[in-house]
């Protein structure tokens, strides 16, 4: 766990979050849980200083989903529909048990991404 530090200094620059140990895997994570958070400090810091790869059209589509839940609508049906249509194209997509429980999930087009030439 030699990067405990750096987490603390994570931490300590945006003043929120916390940090998780797995000392069986021996291991630690920052995490924010706070849809608040997320909103008010760390969505703004990433749009201030985007990111530079295609992780940021991952960013994006997370930014819609907060969207939906700051709104509550994943609440109802319909927005709980958007939410796995965005997860659905985040990441690795839909895990085997969200395909079983949404078999008709669409998923959105994923943003376009730039990705500058940095070499």
């Amino acid at each position: 766990m030699k990067d405990l530090p750096l987490l603390h200094k994570i931490k300590s620059y945006f003043g929120v979050g916390h940090i998780y140990l797995d000392t069986s895997k021996k291991m630690a994570f920052f995490a924010v849980n706070s849809t608040q958070d997320l909103i008010k400090v760390i969505i703004p810091h990433f749009d201030k200083y985007p990111l530079l790869t295609q992780k940021r059209a991952d960013f994006e589509l997370f930014k819609l989903v907060l969207e939906l839940i700051s709104k509550k609508e994943h609440l109802t049906i319909k927005g709980l529909a958007k939410v796995i249509s965005i997860r659905a194209s985040m990441n690795l997509g839909l895990s085997n048990v969200l395909k079983i429980a949404f078999p008709d999930t669409i998923p959105v087009d994923r943003p376009k991404v730039e990705v500058p030439y940095l070499y």
